[in-house]
């Protein structure tokens, strides 16, 4: 009770602090306000890009029409998207043509002509493709939502704050099917964003056409008069090699894509509505889930064995939830959720977690928290949501003005006082969680970020997370820089104050402190056209905690240098291109001792029809230090590794192999395979199938741990098929296995069968199956899917998740259960719908 009240004002404290930084970094003059905004600069109108070299020494000098801005014309009528260009609207709209080929070309001729029309009115953006090729031959199936990479397709680059640092992306293929995001400049895409926008294509006898409307409420932008935004178009004919050709020529002398764009003027009187999108869901489910057997379940005759447990349908429920977005201004937006629904849609990848030391990372995938997630992200990862495991409430407050993001998050999480049936009416554990039962942890994030210069920024970022025994604050700063137009300079340093347990190796107990703790990020990159070099350095102290983010490891610093050489590509040979990388690490921690060093070398071949080749060779050491895994040795207490070295260490070298062909629409394919010795077996066991194969476990399985080196073996292999237009599968396959050197046995041998398959019945219906199975834990999860989709918001999924033991292990006595036994099933209807109005 002492620690949840200390932590009250401390807690209200950090909120108020909070809400002052973000008022003062929102204000119309803004931190700095002397420097005038990105966009007011006159010159910042033309595009930047006027001279590019290639290669040969030539110079592209740009026609007039690619120099100056693109005026967008305002459309008197609109056009009906049908994926038709024969409105008389684009009679009118501004045409682009004369593309170049800048991949794998130089800034070539392309191999296929393109014609891009813009126009807009009021409320929306309009767009329209017309890329002639040979019906035949255009690689489309009507796929998924985001899902249009790997075929033929158009994107275009939004930069609405033409602040060449992050920019909507926004991809469509022949059939007009959609793929949208967020571009940002030395991050590359993230694809989970979804915006509400109509687009419609069509198979011609000349090629394909595209038409979109984009309405100026599903964007943030800068609005008002003489307002510009950054603008790329590209084309991408997949069997090509996955040719690109861009309306402007880009450099391969220069970093960045942004940097390089096209500029948009005249989207002048635009109604800057504010719109307001509610989405009420509800989720209908019946779940049944196998639980403990029951209190002398234990047959008298057969003392040795045990009830395998109940399998119990619990009544069926339904489940309310609402996300609200209010747009404040074109450019600011408050986000809000009460009981927002996150079924399990979307299941993550199952993978080996077989004698991994650190956490495993798994990618958001819950709408709420996708909404500005790029102002969120940094490189030390201080912000992951997954880390909000069940919010009750959540708000967000999220935007640019003038040079200045800004975002603010808040949340009520359920997670940590939530606790099963079966946890609640256990006697012995009872007593331990009931302080907690039904509390909820309260959470807290802010970001803001600062725009220098062109391509520069510098952010503050501070998170706060507390719940009874847990509390964590962090806060820093980071920046990124150019430096010149091949060198960027980036760094992040945070500092970290916690109140909760931490594990002490000296005295082999949790104790109750207070711990403060540093980390750090800095990297240098330097990208020409054949030559590439980068230093990265990276570390985090004993203990830092980040519990509203990702920390894989602690006590350690990671330090990198890598070199690329690359041959100039050439569309028309055999091997287009040749690349060698070289990398150089040493990781060591906060006592100077070494933990690691490795270099590793790969050389890879660029071929015809879509075609990789990689080859690399490994060289390392890696030193195991015993208080990492348990308690430290000392007069008074045994440590954690068996025997008189309280430390292991070995000499390590790897070769791998990959792969990769999209030589046809109809099928591709990758597969990579490794080999290493010496790879450590932390000897933590894996399950009934793999007990503990060290030296000391064979002597005794209740020895303590006796890591050791081994030779490891990891396969990976994909295919891809797409045997029409509407159905695509793919059938994926991993196996990784170690057995050790000192007693040859193994450690663990799984193996990881996944099937996926969907058939889309229109462009927003479908049907989905999805089936896992690891050998390792005998377990196969399967999930059968069907959803209607119309847009960002308005959905119906109707589904059946089940999670079945195969000749595996009961998981209550470890016993071994021959056939199939089901531990969890659920059946779901999730219903939702946008509702959008504009003021």
């Amino acid at each position: 009770m002492r620690a949840a009240r200390a932590s009250r004002p401390y807690r209200v404290g950090v909120v108020n602090t909070l809400v002052v930084l973000l008022a003062l970094w929102c204000s119309p003059a803004g931190v700095g306000a002397q420097t005038a905004p990105a966009d007011a600069a006159p010159e910042r109108g033309a595009s930047e890009t006027r001279e590019v070299r290639r290669a040969d020494g030539s110079v592209i000098v740009l026609p007039p029409e690619k120099a100056r801005p693109i005026r967008v014309p305002r459309f008197q009528t609109p056009p009906t998207i049908d994926g038709r260009l024969d409105d008389e609207a684009w009679k009118t709209a501004v045409v682009l043509t004369d593309f170049y080929q800048i991949s794998p070309g130089d800034n070539i001729a392309p191999s296929k002509p393109t014609q891009v029309y813009l126009g807009y009115d009021a409320r929306h953006l309009y767009m329209a493709f017309y890329c002639f090729d040979e019906p035949d031959k255009i690689r489309a199936t009507v796929a998924q939502r985001d899902d249009v990479f790997g075929e033929d397709n158009v994107r275009v680059y939004l930069d609405t704050f033409n602040d060449q640092r992050r920019a909507y992306l926004l991809a469509f293929n022949p059939y007009g099917i959609q793929q949208d995001g967020i571009f940002t400049e030395g991050r590359g895409p993230d694809f989970t964003v979804d915006i509400v926008m109509e687009s419609k294509g069509q198979i011609t006898a000349d090629g394909w056409t595209v038409e979109v409307a984009v309405p100026f409420k599903s964007l943030r932008y800068q609005a008002g008069q003489d307002k510009v935004w950054g603008f790329h178009v590209v084309r991408n004919i997949d069997r090509f090699n996955d040719e690109l050709s861009s309306w402007l020529p880009i450099s391969r002398d220069r970093t960045g894509t942004l940097n390089q764009a096209a500029k948009l003027v005249g989207l002048e009187q635009i109604d800057t509505e504010r719109t307001l999108e509610i989405v009420p869901s509800l989720t209908l489910s019946e779940t049944g889930r196998r639980v403990r057997p029951a209190a002398g379940a234990d047959s008298a005759n057969n003392p040795g064995l045990s009830n395998s447990g109940r399998f119990v349908n619990e009544p069926v429920k339904g489940d309310l939830g609402v996300t609200v977005k209010y747009s404040l201004s074109p450019n600011v937006t408050l986000d809000a959720a009460i009981n927002p629904d996150f079924a399990q849609i979307e299941a993550d990848e199952t993978v080996v977690t077989a004698n991994q030391r650190f956490p495993i990372f798994y990618p958001e995938k819950r709408p709420f928290f996708l909404e500005g997630v790029e102002i969120f992200q940094s490189p030390l990862q201080a912000v992951n949501t997954r880390s909000i495991i069940d919010p009750d409430v959540a708000v967000k407050l999220t935007g640019k003005r003038g040079r200045n993001t800004f975002g603010l998050m808040l949340a009520s999480d359920n997670a940590p006082g939530s606790f099963s049936e079966d946890e609640r009416n256990d006697p012995a554990l009872r007593p331990r969680i009931e302080r907690f039962l039904g509390k909820n942890a309260t959470i807290g994030v802010l970001r803001l970020k600062r725009d220098i210069g062109r391509e520069s920024e510098i952010g503050l970022l501070g998170t706060s997370y507390n719940f009874i025994e847990r509390h964590n604050h962090l806060g820093g700063l980071d920046g990124r820089f150019k430096v010149d137009d091949k060198t960027v300079f980036g760094f992040q340093v945070l500092g970290t104050t916690s109140r909760r347990f931490f594990y002490d190796p000296d005295t082999n107990r949790r104790v109750y402190r207070d711990g403060h703790a540093l980390a750090y990020q800095v990297t240098y990159d330097y990208t020409a056209r054949h030559l590439g070099w980068f230093i990265n350095g990276l570390g985090r102290s004993r203990d830092y905690r980040a519990d509203v983010g990702f920390t894989r490891r602690t006590n350690t610093n990671d330090w990198t240098t890598g070199l690329r050489l690359s041959s100039e590509p050439n569309a028309t040979a055999t091997i287009i291109e040749k690349s060698w990388r070289n990398f150089l690490s040493a990781d060591f921690d906060f006592q100077g001792r070494l933990q690691s060093w490795g270099t590793h070398s790969s050389f890879n071949l660029r071929l015809q029809r879509n075609t990789n080749v990689n080859v690399r060779g490994t060289v390392g050491y890696e030193r195991l230090f015993e208080e990492e895994f348990g308690p430290k040795r000392s007069a008074t207490q045994a440590g954690a590794f068996f025997g008189p070295d309280a430390e292991r260490a070995a000499y390590q070298r790897g070769v791998s192999a990959s792969f990769r062909s999209n030589p046809s629409k109809k099928f591709n394919g990758e597969i990579s395979v490794g080999y290493s010795w010496n790879q450590f077996d932390f000897d933590f066991g894996a399950g009934r199938r793999f007990p503990r194969v060290s030296p000391a476990a064979l002597a005794d399985p209740k020895a303590s741990l006796d890591p050791g080196p081994g030779r490891a073996f990891n396969l990976e292999a994909e295919l891809e098929l797409k045997p029409s237009e509407s159905w695509s599968a793919e059938l994926g396959y991993t196996r990784s296995n170690l057995t050790r050197n000192d007693t040859r046995r193994v450690a663990f041998d799984t193996h990881i069968f996944s099937w996926r398959s969907t058939y889309q019945f229109t462009r927003f219906t479908f049907v989905r199956t999805r089936i896992d199975y690891e050998t390792l834990t005998a377990n196969a999860r399967g999930q059968f899917l069907f959803g209607w989709t119309p847009n960002p918001g308005t959905a119906i999924y109707a589904g059946y998740n089940d999670d079945i033991n195969y000749n595996g292990f009961n998981p209550f006595t470890g016993a071994f259960e021959p056939q199939f036994q089901r531990n969890r099933r659920t059946f779901f209807v999730k219903l939702s719908y946008l509702l959008r109005r504009s003021f």
